[in-house]
Parts: structure tokens; C-alpha cells; sequence
């Protein structure tokens, strides 16, 4: 099942134009304005996703750090948010642990809706009932900045590889 988000509308001042490919062969512009948003402090952002990865339920702290409207996201794949910096072997790393039954914990940048982005420390988890997968859940926390920088420069690296 692939489902083709639009287009990310320009944002009013300096961006940069990207182009990126899902794993389903979808495409969709989007625009980087390399503005960081603070993740809010004592907050975590929750979403479910069904098998395909499509978002089933978000919580307010979601909408409010993305920018999108709870209408905007249900339905849609969780990956809107991708951010042009992300590699794409570590949503295949993700997607793997994930199917394979087991939680997988990394770092993601995220792309909001107006072009500025945020970072996360995620927790993605399958939801098992009755012995059979039905979906997942990711809980995202604050990560600190030590370890963003990390994950800045392993990231780099990775994309120059692909």
C-alpha cells in the first residue's frame, strides 16, 4: 500500500528544496529552512502506526511540535516527517528490529510542516495482540545535544554513503 503525500508548500524566506524517494517509490518535495525547534521540556510526543506505517493515532504534543493538524496526519504515513538528513539505512534499521518483534531505540530528525525541524530520541515498539503484530507505537523523548551532534555526524556520513 503506498499512499502519495503532497508536496510540502514553500515557506515564506530561505529554504532548500529536496526531493525525496520512499522505500514504497513515492516522491515528494519538501523544504529544509534548517531552523531547529526545541523539543518542549517534561513532554513526549506519542503516535501508533497500523503495519504499513500509517498513523493511527497521535498525541497533542505531536501536532503542536509538527505543525500539522491531527487531520493532516491520521491516515497518512508517519513518513511526512522525514527530514532530507535522515539516511535511509536507518529507517531500514528501524523497519527491520520493528518486524523482527523487537523495540528499536535511535535518534531521528523530523521535518515539521513549515520546514524548521526538531530532534527526538525515539522508542519504537510492535503492539502485539494475541500473539500477532497489529501495529506500532513510538514514544519520543527529549535527546540531548550531545548526542544530536552525534547523530548529526554519523548521519552525514551515512548519506554520503547512499
Amino acid at each position: 500500500m503506498s499512499i502519495q503525500l503532497e508536496d510540502m508548500a514553500k515557506p515564506a524566506g530561505d529554504a532548500t528544496e529536496h526531493t525525496l524517494t520512499f522505500f514504497d517509490g513515492t516522491t515528494r518535495t519538501v523544504y529544509d529552512t534548517g531552523v531547529e525547534r526545541p523539543f518542549p521540556d517534561g513532554r513526549l510526543i506519542v503516535s501508533r502506526t497500523d503495519l504499513d506505517g500509517i498513523l493511527t493515532h497521535v498525541n497533542d504534543a505531536f501536532v503542536e511540535i509538527s505543525g500539522y493538524t491531527e487531520d493532516e496526519l491520521i491516515g497518512k504515513p508517519q513518513h511526512i516527517l522525514r527530514h532530507p538528513d535522515m539516511p535511509k539505512a536507518a529507517y531500514a534499521d528501524l523497519w527491520a528490529t520493528v518486524k523482527a518483534g523487537n523495540k528499536w531505540h535511535g535518534y531521528v530528525k523530523n521535518l515539521c510542516k513549515d520546514g524548521s525541524h526538531y530532534w527526538v530520541y525515539a522508542t519504537v515498539v510492535p503492539n502485539v495482540r494475541r500473539g500477532k503484530t497489529v501495529g506500532y507505537t513510538s514514544v519520543r523523548r527529549k535527546p540531548s545535544r550531545s548526542k544530536i551532534e552525534a547523530a548529526t555526524a554519523q548521519y552525514f556520513t551515512m548519506k554520503g554513503a547512499e
